[in-house]
């Protein structure tokens, strides 16, 4: 009896850590931002002014635009790159897949800021393939803008997608892929309607992973982004000050960033309770047997994008 009273203390004790812990540096930071979005810097009265000032400016409204977009467009793109790549890396027998699994991680490691500043170098106004090209007469347009965001956030943030994709992929019981091609269905269609829809909760959970980073992320539009406003870069440049510091216009913006975080969670979570996913993988699933060609097709296809 004193030792289970001992362990249900312990386990008490972990779980006020926890708590604390929570509270003091997460809780407590998150209502410090909240109160300082609804406080009138003049008065110091409760006042919802931060708010109205926003909403009533076309930049800050094109910078909450302009986030939401990039975040739209790099979690579709990641999403769609990642997912084909996760199945070949999970169900082919490709070549060297130990060193392609290790490669694609690779992005999690390099800061975004400097995938961007790489792509400067590259396609900026006077990167080197973009004078290499204008000197053959071949009109390019430099890498700034809206496009140049997404294509570093897609290549930088696709394996939060693959790499629970690739594990939802081989956690899949082999019998109920056997199941639907004893019934007379396609790969191409067991894999869309029943293999994908098992897995969809890896690819969401994954996606929302990647459209937080992308709302979050100031290194990147800071490169990038010129004179178009970002919600992020926004939120930093008014609490940091680079002219005049405005807290309280700060904590709405951040506010309004924490609202569009959870929405999107929200619209996940509705969507997956209204599916029931349950799967036990009692037999690995074995790799899909494919003629050379195929082979060497896909091996192709996932050493270009990795």
């Amino acid at each position: 009896m004193n030792g289970l009273s001992g362990i249900a203390a312990f386990r008490s004790g972990i779980s006020l850590l926890a708590l604390a812990f929570l509270a003091l540096f997460l809780l407590y930071p998150l209502w410090l931002v909240l109160q300082a979005s609804v406080v009138d810097e003049d008065t110091g009265r409760f006042a919802l002014t931060n708010y109205t000032q926003i909403l009533a400016s076309s930049y800050y409204l094109g910078g909450i635009r302009n986030s939401l977009v990039a975040g739209a467009w790099t979690t579709l793109l990641a999403t769609l790159l990642a997912v084909p790549l996760a199945f070949c890396l999970a169900r082919i027998d490709l070549p060297g897949k130990a060193a392609l699994m290790t490669l694609v991680a690779l992005p999690l490691v390099v800061p975004s800021f400097v995938s961007a500043y790489a792509l400067v170098l590259l396609f900026g106004h006077a990167g080197v393939i973009t004078v290499a090209l204008r000197s053959v007469g071949i009109p390019i347009q430099s890498i700034y803008g809206m496009t140049g965001i997404v294509i570093v956030f897609t290549f930088n943030l696709y394996p939060y997608v693959l790499m629970p994709t690739v594990a939802g992929f081989k956690a899949i019981d082999i019998s109920i892929e056997e199941s639907a091609r004893n019934l007379g269905g396609s790969r191409w269609y067991v894999f869309r309607t029943v293999l994908l829809p098992v897995v969809m909760p890896a690819v969401l959970a994954g996606a929302l992973l990647v459209f937080v980073e992308t709302l979050e992320n100031f290194g990147v539009p800071a490169v990038l982004a010129e004179d178009r406003p970002f919600l992020a870069l926004d939120i930093f440049k008014l609490f940091a000050g680079e002219s005049d510091s405005n807290v309280g216009a700060a904590g709405a913006l951040s506010v309004l960033l924490i609202v569009c975080a959870a929405a999107i969670l929200l619209l996940q979570r509705h969507y997956l309770a209204r599916r029931r996913y349950a799967t036990g993988a009692r037999r690995a699933p074995p790799a899909i047997p494919l003629g050379g060609g195929w082979r060497a097709l896909a091996a192709c296809r996932t050493l270009v994008f990795v």
